[in-house]
Parts: C-alpha cells; structure tokens; sequence
C-alpha cells in the first residue's frame, strides 16, 4: 500500500510517518519506481508508535519499546520498567503544573483587576513578590 493508505490506516499523517521514516523508526519496502510499499507490518509498526507517543512516551522510548514489541523472547519487566519510569514522570509534571496552577491561582485572586498601575501578577513575575514556582534559588518550572 502506498502512503495515503498507510496513514488511513494507523490513523498518522503522511508527514509523521515520513518523519518516522527519516529518524528510522520505520522502514517500508521501496518499488522500483522509488515509491514507498508499505506492508501490514509496517502499518501495525505505525500504530503501536501513534499509541506510545500518544500516551506520551518519547521518541527514545518508543525505540526501545518497538525494539520489546519485535523481540519474542523479551521480558514483560523490561516493558514494564519503561512504562514505570515513564508513569513517574508524568507524576512529577502533573505535580509541577499543579504547583503552576496554584501559584498563577493565588496571584489572580489577589490582582484587583481594576484601573490602577499596582498588580500583583506583574509584582509575583517581577520577584518583588515570592510566587509558588518561581523563586530567586530555584525554579521547578524550568525542570
């Protein structure tokens, strides 16, 4: 099948599948006229990457698992530590963003909102004010 019909069918834009291609991820068979000849192989390739980035794995990642997916003999600990790690990072940013949410909250209730020059938003980003994430020693937005 050609590449329309492979991106129809691991639901991929052509565009990322190309990219895919140029980073190695996948690799179709070529026709004698240089056209890509994708396979269900490959298709089923593209899919497992379409649900592993949008579970939000990495590039790197999705490496090593399409390297697991291939390997008969692999050991279900060896996917399961990959998906740990990558769980753990979720939980750290969602604590992160929570942090955000919180400090960015507490500077929007305390902003009058009104005519007048003094706004806390501007204080808190300014370092006049300490705001949840952000402070002069360390910055946990920037991680």
């Amino acid at each position: 099948m050609n590449i329309s019909q492979a991106a129809a069918r691991s639901g991929l834009p052509a565009k990322t599948i190309r990219y895919y291609e140029q980073i190695g991820l996948v690799v179709p068979q070529r026709r004698a006229n240089g056209y890509r000849a994708y396979g269900s192989r490959e298709v089923d390739l593209l899919a497992f990457i379409h649900r592993a980035r949008g579970l939000g794995f990495d590039i790197g990642t999705c490496r090593k698992l399409l390297a697991l997916y291939e390997d008969g003999g692999r050991a279900s600990a060896d996917v399961k530590s990959l998906a740990r790690e990558h769980l753990s990072d979720i939980e750290r940013k969602m604590t992160e963003l929570r942090a955000m949410a919180d400090a960015l909250t507490h500077l929007i209730e305390n902003c009058h909102g009104d005519e007048r020059p003094d706004c806390p938003i501007i204080a808190g980003l300014a370092g006049a004010e300490p705001i949840g994430c952000i402070s002069k020693e360390h910055d946990p937005c920037d991680s």
